[in-house]
């Protein structure tokens, strides 16, 4: 496996693993390389320079991991807002009303404080936190 540090068309360096220098230049010929930052697929090999360990660097996790991460929650936000209703500051009052019945059974998110969190909790109604990533449009 070769380890190379890519970069999309906006500047954004990432890593990523190839059976060989073939293997990249065939992902790259049918565009299936894409930025985990942007998502554009303009992608090439970036200038790399050879793995120094810094003071501090392994209490923080690589770049690469970061920009996964980004990518993973900016694609869960676009799902919750594409499929949930939002339902802003009423979301306890609303998530209580669904799991009794009074309102219809949907998906939905929208703001709540840690107390209300741990009351809806407490009584038996399942909600998780969502890391909540700005988008890029800009």
């Amino acid at each position: 496996m070769i380890r190379f540090t890519l970069a999309c068309s906006a500047g954004h360096e990432f890593e990523g693993w190839f059976k060989s220098n073939a293997a990249f230049d065939e992902q790259r010929a049918v565009g299936g390389l894409a930025c985990p930052i942007c998502g554009a697929t303009s992608v090439d090999k970036a200038i790399m320079a050879p793995a120094v360990a810094r003071s501090g660097a392994a209490d923080r996790p690589p770049p690469e991991t970061v920009a996964r991460f980004l990518a993973m929650a900016r694609a869960l936000r676009e799902h919750i807002e594409r499929n949930f209703e939002h339902v802003g500051p009423r979301f306890p009052e609303e998530a209580r009303k669904i799991h009794l019945g009074e309102a219809e059974a949907r998906d939905i998110y929208g703001e709540a404080s840690l107390e209300q969190v741990e009351q809806l909790l407490e009584e038996g109604i399942e909600v998780r936190p969502v890391p909540w990533v700005p988008k890029l449009d800009g």
